[in-house]
C-alpha cells in the first residue's frame, strides 16, 4: 500500500474584513445546474419534511430572480435598516436617499390656478368632500326637538354650573363638561336654565347653536376615520368604506346631535388611535421632530379622552400594549446602543404616562378654578376645599368647639361623606334608626354635642365647656333626639363590625351611648400634644365606643335601597391608627356664644383636593349598580350590543313628540362583529398553514395584516371585554367607542381578501366596493329618522323593527 505525503503550509491570515450576514444573503444561487455537474452517485435524497424546500406549498406570486430581489408594487416603506417593519401610506416611500433613509420630496411650487392646487392636493379631496357630508349628516335638523332629550338634562346643567361658577359634583371628569360650558358662553348662554328632562327649551336658550358645536365633534370623527386608514395601509377602496362608515352610522350619528359627553368622548378616541397609527409610520426616523410630534399628540389624546370618561382608558391600554411591543422589540435589537434604548424608554414615559397625568391633572385645575362658588356639590369634597369657596360659611362659623355646639361631621377618609341619621330603621340587626354616611347637605347631619347622662346639662348662661382630648360625650341627633348608639349587633354590610344605630331620646339612653373623643392631630397645629382644643375644619378625631372599645368608621360601602345608597356606618373593633377611615373632622359649626373664626386658619392644597374628587368619584361610579327591584327599560347588557339586540329610547314616546332612538346602522354593526370573527379564523388559519410551510404572503405584507388585526382586534377586545365584568348598570351608547375598532376590522378584511387580493380582477374588486358602498348608504337610508327625528305615531312608520326585540313600537 503506497503512502502519500501532504504538506501543510502554515502562514499568517490575510487582512480581510469580516464578512457579514448580507454578504451571504446577497449570494445568487443557481437556479439550473451547470451541464458539467454530476451528482454523486452516493447522495441520498432527504425526505420532503427534513427538505427546506417550500416552493411546492407557495401560494405568493415566485420571482424567479431570486429571493432577495425587491418586490416594488407591495405599497409598503422598505426596511428601515435596524430589523424594523415601518408601514406607512400605500407608495409613501419608493425612493431612499443617501444613509438608506427616505428621500423627501421638495415641496412644490405655488399653485397658479384652482386646477394646479386640487393636483397638489389630490389626497386630500375625498375626506374634504366626506367633511362636507358629515356637517350634513350632523348638522340636518339639529333644532327640531325644542325639548331636553334624554342627558341633556345633566350635561346641560353641568354646563350651566361653569357659567354660574357653582361647584358641583359628577362621576365623570370634567373636560368635557367644561367643554360643554364652553360652547354655550360661545351660543351667548347665561347658565339660568335647569334642564329638566323633557322640559321645552325657552326662547332665550341658544340650543341649537349649543348642539351644532357639540356635533362638530361628530363632524370631524370622519375625516379622523380616513386618515386613520390611510395610515394603517389600507387601500383606497377600505379607507372610502372606513369613511363611510363613520359618515352613515345612525348610532353615532344620533348621539353627536345632543348636548352629551359622548361626540367628545369619540373625537377623543378616535385622534389617539390616529396619533398612534401616525407615530408608527414614523419609527424608521426615531427622535425626528415628526417622531416627537406624534408621540406628544398620541400623549396628549390620551390626557383628554380620559378626562371626558373614565371609559377613555380602555383606548389608552391599547397604546400601552403597543408601547410594551415596540419597546421589547427595541430591547431585542442588539445593535442598538444602550443609550439609544433608555432615550426611548424616556420618551414613551414622558410623553405617553406623565403627558397625559398632566393634562389630565390640569383640566381638574381648572375645574376648581371656575367653581370658585359653594354650589350643590360642596359635600363630595373636604371641608377645607369648601371652606375656601365663595359663599360658604364655613371659614366664619365659630373656630373652637363646646359643649352644646351644632356640628355636622365629615369622615376624611377619601370619598368619605357626612355622619347622618334619618327616621327609618335596619331592617336587619337591631332594627333600631339608621346612621348612614351622606354626601349632601341636609338637617339630618346635624348633631349637638351633649354631656354625659350623669351629668348636669349644658347651661345656656354658665361657663363654655370646650371639648378636648379624652372627653366622653353623646351626640345627639338634632333632628329626631335619639343618641348615637353602638351595641354588639354585627353591622348590616361589615359583619365584623358592631352596628351602630340612634336610640332613645333625651329622657331614655344607657352607657352605650358614650363615646370616647381622640384627637389625632391639627393639620394646622400638628401634632396632638399640640392640640389643646379641638378646632373645627382642621382637628382630625376618632370616636371610640366607652364600652365595646370600637372606632366609628365609614369606608365607602353602600347599603342596598332599603338604606337608600347611602354609605354605611359601623363601628370597627380593631384600633388601627392608620385606618383614615376612622377619622373625622368638624365641618359645619354653630354655637352664638363662640365669636366667628379666620379666613386665613383654612387652607387646602390642589393634590388633596384632586385625589379626595378623583375617589369620590370612584365611590359613586361603583354605586351604579342595577337595582334588582326595579325595570330598567333603557338599559342593557354587553352581550346585547354587537348585534344590536336592544336599542334605547332617548326620549318621551308620545305621539305629538319627536322621537329618537339610539340604534346603529345594521349592517355596519353586524358586518363589523362578524368581521372581528372572521379576522380571528383568518390569523388562526394562517399561523397553522405557515406550520406547515405554506406560503400565503410575503414576510411584509403578512406583518401589515398582523399590524392591523392587532390594532383593530385588541382595540376591541380592550374597550369591550370591561363591561362584561362591571358591575355599573350599563347602557348602548357604552358600546360606541368600541364599534370604531369594529369597524376598521371590518374594512381590513376586505381590504384583505378582496381589494388587495392577487386573483381578483380589478372590476370584480369594483363589483365589490360599489355594492358594499350602497348597501351602507341604504341602510343608512332607511334607518335615518331613529336620528333625525321621527314625528306623529310611531306604529305609522313601518319597517324599523328588524329584530323582534327592538322596543321601537308601543305593542
Amino acid at each position: 500500500m503506497q503512502n502519500l505525503d501532504v504538506a501543510i503550509t502554515v502562514q499568517a491570515p490575510p487582512n480581510i474584513q469580516p464578512r457579514l450576514s448580507e454578504d451571504f444573503e446577497l449570494v445568487r444561487y443557481p437556479t439550473h445546474p451547470p451541464s458539467d455537474w454530476q451528482p454523486s452517485h452516493r447522495q441520498e435524497e432527504l425526505p420532503y419534511y427534513m427538505t427546506d424546500d417550500t416552493s411546492a406549498r407557495r401560494r405568493v406570486p415566485h420571482h424567479p430572480q431570486g429571493p432577495t430581489t425587491p418586490v416594488h408594487n407591495t405599497g409598503w416603506a422598505n426596511d428601515d435598516g435596524e430589523g424594523k417593519d415601518v408601514y406607512a401610506k400605500a407608495n409613501a416611500f419608493q425612493r431612499y436617499g443617501s444613509g438608506g433613509w427616505p428621500a423627501r420630496r421638495a415641496p412644490p411650487p405655488p399653485p397658479t390656478s384652482f386646477r394646479e392646487f386640487i393636483q397638489q392636493n389630490i389626497e386630500h379631496v375625498a375626506p374634504a368632500v366626506y367633511t362636507l357630508l358629515s356637517c350634513w349628516t350632523r348638522y340636518h335638523k339639529i333644532g327640531k326637538s325644542p325639548v331636553v332629550v334624554w342627558d341633556e338634562a345633566h350635561f346641560g346643567k353641568f354646563g350651566s354650573y361653569y357659567l354660574k361658577r357653582e361647584f358641583y359634583f359628577d362621576v365623570h371628569p370634567p373636560l368635557g363638561k367644561m367643554l360643554v360650558g364652553l360652547a354655550g358662553l360661545l351660543s351667548g348662554y347665561d347658565g339660568s336654565f335647569e334642564f329638566k328632562s323633557g322640559e321645552m327649551y325657552p326662547r332665550e336658550v341658544p340650543y341649537v347653536a349649543i348642539r351644532v358645536i357639540m356635533a362638530t365633534f361628530g363632524v370631524l370623527m370622519v375625516p379622523l376615520g380616513w386618515y386613520t386608514a390611510v395610515e394603517l395601509g389600507m387601500s383606497t377602496r377600505a379607507c372610502h368604506l372606513v369613511a363611510l362608515m363613520c359618515l352613515f352610522d345612525v348610532a353615532w350619528l344620533c348621539i353627536s346631535r345632543f348636548v352629551l359627553l359622548d361626540s367628545m368622548l369619540l373625537f377623543f378616541t378616535f385622534t389617539t388611535v390616529f396619533g398612534l397609527s401616525k407615530f408608527h409610520n414614523q419609527q424608521y426616523q426615531s427622535f425626528s421632530f415628526d417622531w416627537w410630534l406624534w408621540l406628544a399628540f398620541t400623549g396628549v389624546s390620551i390626557g383628554c379622552v380620559s378626562s371626558i370618561k373614565w371609559v377613555g382608558l380602555f383606548v389608552t391600554a391599547l397604546v400601552g400594549l403597543y408601547t410594551i411591543e415596540d419597546l421589547w422589540n427595541k430591547f431585542g435589537d442588539l445593535r442598538m446602543p444602550v443609550q439609544t434604548q433608555l432615550r426611548h424608554w424616556v420618551a414613551r414615559i414622558g410623553c405617553l404616562i406623565i403627558l397625559p397625568i398632566l393634562v389630565y391633572m390640569a383640566s381638574f385645575k381648572l375645574h376648581f378654578l371656575i367653581l370658585n362658588h359653594s354650589g350643590p356639590g360642596d359635600a363630595q369634597m373636604s371641608s377645607l376645599f369648601q371652606a375656601n369657596l365663595i359663599g360658604n360659611d364655613f371659614a366664619r362659623n365659630p373656630l373652637e368647639v363646646a359643649y352644646g355646639s351644632k356640628l355636622t361631621l365629615k369622615n376624611m377618609g377619601l370619598g368619605g361623606g357626612l355622619l347622618h341619621s334619618h327616621v327609618q330603621t335596619f331592617p336587619v340587626g337591631s332594627n333600631q334608626q339608621q346612621v348612614t354616611c351622606y354626601h349632601y347637605k341636609d338637617a339630618n347631619n346635624n348633631w349637638i354635642i351633649t354631656p354625659q347622662w350623669e351629668e348636669p346639662t349644658v347651661d345656656p348662661n354658665g361657663p363654655i365647656r370646650f371639648l378636648k382630648h379624652g372627653d366622653v360625650i353623646r351626640l345627639v341627633h338634632e333632628a329626631t333626639g335619639r343618641n348615637l348608639h353602638s351595641h354588639s349587633v354585627p353591622a348590616p354590610i361589615s359583619k365584623l363590625h358592631n352596628e351602630i344605630s340612634c336610640y332613645g331620646n333625651a329622657t331614655i339612653g344607657d352607657h352605650n351611648d358614650y363615646w370616647v373623643v381622640e384627637v389625632v392631630d391639627d393639620i394646622h397645629r400638628g401634632k396632638r400634644e399640640k392640640v389643646d382644643r379641638i378646632h373645627s375644619l382642621t382637628t382630625r378625631l376618632r370616636f371610640r365606643h366607652l364600652i365595646l372599645g370600637c372606632y366609628v368608621r365609614s369606608a365607602n360601602k353602600n347599603l342596598p335601597e332599603w338604606g337608600f345608597k347611602q354609605l354605611e356606618v359601623s363601628c370597627d373593633k380593631e384600633n388601627n391608627l392608620d385606618d383614615i377611615h376612622t377619622y373625622w373632622n368638624v365641618e359645619s359649626h354653630w354655637n352664638d356664644r363662640l365669636p366667628p373664626g379666620e379666613m386665613k386658619l383654612y387652607r387646602s392644597s390642589f393634590l388633596r383636593d384632586f385625589w379626595h374628587l378623583n375617589v369620590a368619584m370612584m365611590t359613586s361610579n361603583n354605586a351604579l349598580v342595577p337595582d334588582p327591584d326595579k325595570e330598567d327599560i333603557l338599559a342593557s347588557t354587553p352581550w346585547d350590543w354587537p348585534f344590536m339586540r336592544l336599542g334605547l329610547r332617548m326620549c318621551g314616546w308620545a305621539d305629538m313628540m319627536t322621537k329618537y332612538y339610539l340604534i346603529g346602522t345594521p349592517i355596519i354593526w353586524w358586518g363589523g362583529s362578524v368581521s372581528l370573527a372572521v379576522g380571528l379564523l383568518a390569523f388562526g388559519t394562517y399561523v397553522f398553514r405557515m406550520q406547515r410551510r405554506y406560503v400565503d404572503m410575503e414576510p411584509r405584507e403578512w406583518e401589515h395584516f398582523l399590524y392591523v388585526c392587532k390594532v383593530a382586534f385588541l382595540g376591541w377586545s380592550l374597550q369591550y371585554l370591561p363591561f362584561l365584568v362591571m358591575g355599573r348598570v350599563t347602557y348602548i351608547h357604552h358600546y360606541l367607542p368600541t364599534l370604531y375598532f369594529a369597524i376598521l376590522m371590518a374594512a381590513h378584511m376586505l381590504d384583505h381578501f378582496v381589494f388587495t387580493a392577487r386573483r381578483l380582477s380589478e372590476r370584480t374588486k369594483s363589483i365589490t366596493f360599489a355594492l358594499v358602498a350602497f348597501a351602507i348608504f341604504a341602510n343608512f337610508w332607511w334607518f335615518r329618522g331613529v336620528a333625525w327625528g321621527i314625528d306623529g305615531p310611531i306604529n305609522d312608520h313601518w319597517g324599523l323593527g328588524w329584530r323582534q326585540s327592538w322596543n321601537i313600537y308601543e305593542h
